[in-house]
């Protein structure tokens, strides 16, 4: 079914004062964490896939050396091509895969589950939304199987009254309202949107600290893609949940997070506050996936793009991972792995032409370097 069937409700905006007020949770005590707190941390994260063959050696570097936070409530955009390993950093964190190297931190502590019981727990606290809501929803199951399963997973055996308040109270959170007319509904009865919103409830259910989206609007049609952003903007203001958000699309990237990762061939190329790294980039890459944003007053330039093609994980480019697109690139970008440098304050870019070696290239406005 096509997500944008006329059963789409109305696009929700940030709710009213009232109704906030109605369906948000107690108010946090002393000992709640204040907004900004680390929850999850991840460091050195590297994840390598090893390829099939008798008697192959080699490995796929989708992820590499990542390092970042997830703050309470606070939002995180991951941004980058196809390919740059940013599915893969989701289901990482999500414990779905396990990792390489590196370490993953929750409230400061060793996160690894080692069993089923530690998953349990940890699943409970940091939870995934992917990226398409048909295919993460069983097809033969109703809405009010999904959630109750959930519901009972996450917060005990509750029956009767109990389990239908906590059912409404899902499903009204993430704008279905009223939950009658929903509850009973198989996947392939509902919109796309309206399957991602249950998709979220059922999230949702297990009172997560961390939420993962990977990708939550890529599927859905443009005209109800506001909606889900400005839903979880509003669970994030609300619960001050954690959210990484995965995504393509730079713009969205703007409008949604409050910091922003450009992630090119399995390692991070620059961090900053959003509308920094969105209005003004750093990395040559960066500047080049703004450049790529549709722009409907500017075809020439966005035929033009980056040039080349992402490079082989395989056998990825010594040096910086760019450098074979890079129209600054020297030597040193090709035989040296440019660090995280300051490039402002709260912002970095991995790139040798903000250092202070004699050897570094010369950067100048990336327009003219593709004029």
């Amino acid at each position: 079914m096509s997500s944008s069937s006329s059963s789409e409700a109305p696009n929700p905006s940030v709710p009213t004062d009232a109704s906030a007020a109605a369906s948000a949770p107690d108010a946090p005590d002393a000992s709640t964490p204040t907004d900004g707190a680390v929850v999850l941390q991840a460091i050195g994260l590297q994840k390598h896939f090893k390829l099939r063959g008798v008697g192959s050696r080699d490995v796929v570097h989708a992820v590499d050396g990542v390092d970042f936070e997830l703050r309470r409530g606070r939002v995180l955009a991951l941004v980058g091509e196809s390919g740059s390993g940013k599915s893969t950093i989701a289901r990482l964190l999500a414990q779905l895969m396990p990792t390489t190297g590196g370490r993953l931190l929750l409230h400061g502590e060793d996160a690894t589950a080692k069993g089923r019981r530690a998953f349990r727990r940890y699943v409970g606290r940091v939870q995934m939304i992917f990226q398409d809501p048909f295919g993460s929803l069983n097809p033969v199951k109703t809405v009010r199987y999904m959630l109750t399963r959930s519901i009972r997973i996450h917060r005990g055996r509750l029956r009767g009254i109990e389990l239908e308040g906590a059912l409404v109270e899902l499903l009204e959170r993430v704008q279905l309202k009223p939950a009658e007319r929903y509850i009973d509904k198989y996947p392939h009865e509902l919109s796309g949107g309206q399957r991602q919103r249950v998709a979220i409830a059922r999230a949702l259910a297990a009172d997560p600290e961390v939420l993962l989206a990977d990708e939550p609007i890529s599927m859905l049609d443009v005209s109800i893609r506001l909606g889900i952003l400005n839903l979880l903007q509003d669970l994030r203001d609300r619960l001050h949940i954690a959210i990484l958000y995965i995504t393509h699309d730079i713009a969205s990237a703007r409008y949604f997070a409050d910091r922003t990762m450009v992630m090119y061939a399995g390692r991070i190329v620059e961090s900053g506050d959003s509308e920094s790294v969105t209005q003004d980039p750093k990395h040559p890459y960066t500047q080049l996936l703004v450049r790529s944003a549709p722009d409907p007053d500017d075809l020439e330039a966005r035929a033009r793009g980056a040039r080349g093609e992402a490079p082989s994980l395989v056998k990825p480019p010594s040096g910086c991972r760019f450098n074979p697109r890079c129209p600054f690139a020297t030597e040193l970008c090709r035989t040296e792995v440019p660090p995280l440098l300051s490039v402002g304050e709260g912002r970095e870019a991995a790139c040798w032409g903000y250092s202070d070696r004699a050897d570094k290239p010369l950067l100048s406005d990336i327009t003219e370097a593709l004029a």
